[in-house]
């Protein structure tokens, strides 16, 4: 049984495309999805198409460079490995830029918490039902996603936070 058709005997008939080659140039099956039949599908990964393993979880923003959207802004990647049949399959979501949300998938493959949190923190992606969902590498107090493409190039005010903080535990000005 092929990839495509082990993902379809898990996926609702409908609801999902492959992907243009554009975005599967390194040959992995990529299917694109809606959040329902995504959520619908983590869970019977493992068990019914053999995938037992999360490889990956980021986002990509797709703004331009003049700030344009064509579409939904981000795309949520997930992939998965199947070490029985020696393959691969890479699932992508469409994600709102009014509100990012994505199914965790978390509840089926542990191992994605640390990757969605990541995603979390630089992007503002959240994924609904992650028990941990909290910022990862940049301090909780950190109001911005630094690879969402309007991030300033030049960073923010590096010491704003510093301050605060220091000002808060009553260290010395700086």
């Amino acid at each position: 049984m092929s990839t495509l058709e082990r993902m379809a005997a898990i996926l609702p008939a409908g609801t999902f495309v492959e992907a243009h080659a554009e975005k599967a140039k390194d040959g992995i099956l990529t299917l694109e999805l809606e959040a329902d039949a995504l959520a619908q599908a983590l869970p019977r990964l493992a068990a019914e198409a053999g995938f037992e393993t999360i490889t990956l979880v980021t986002a990509m923003d797709h703004m331009d460079a003049d700030g344009a959207v064509k579409g939904q802004r981000f795309e949520v990647c997930y992939q998965f490995l199947s070490l029985a049949h020696g393959d691969r399959v890479r699932l992508l979501l469409g994600v709102d830029e009014e509100n990012p949300k994505a199914p965790t998938a978390t509840k089926a493959f542990a191992g994605a918490a640390f990757m969605e949190r990541e995603c979390f923190d630089m992007f503002g992606i959240v994924f609904e039902g992650h028990d941990n969902l909290r910022r990862l590498l940049m301090p909780e107090a950190f109001e911005h996603y630094p690879l969402r493409k309007d991030f300033p190039h030049r960073g923010i005010e590096p010491d704003k936070l510093y301050n605060q903080w220091n000002r808060e535990r009553g260290g010395a000005p700086s």
